[in-house]
C-alpha cells in the first residue's frame, strides 16, 4: 500500500536504493532526533516484518551495530536483553 516503501525493496529483501538497485548500508526511513542520540523511524507504522521482529537478540545489535545499541547496554548485557524482550512483548 506505500509505493514508496516497496521501492525500496528489491525481491523480498530490504532496503535498496531505488534508482541504482544497489543495496544500501543504513535504513533510508531511519532519521536521527536532533540533540539527542536517539532515532526515529518515519515508516514506523507501516514498516516491514524485518523490521518489526529486529532486532531479535541483543548480539544481533551489536554484530549489525544497530544504531538502537546504548553504551548501557554493553555494560550489562543480561539488562539489555531484558529491554528488548520488552519491547516485542509491547509491540505484540
Amino acid at each position: 500500500m506505500r509505493p514508496d516503501i516497496a521501492a525500496h525493496t528489491k525481491k523480498g529483501s530490504i532496503w535498496f536504493d531505488p534508482d541504482t538497485g544497489e543495496q544500501l548500508e543504513v535504513c533510508p526511513w531511519l532519521r536521527s532526533v536532533e540533540g539527542s542520540s536517539a532515532y526515529h523511524c518515519d515508516i514506523y507504522y507501516d514498516r516491514p516484518e524485518d523490521c518489526r521482529v529486529y532486532p531479535a537478540t541483543v548480539s544481533d545489535m551489536i554484530k549489525d551495530d544497530c544504531e538502537m545499541l546504548e553504551s548501557n547496554d554493553l555494560k550489562n548485557l543480561m539488562n539489555a536483553e531484558v529491554k528488548l524482550s520488552l519491547i516485542h512483548i509491547a509491540e505484540e
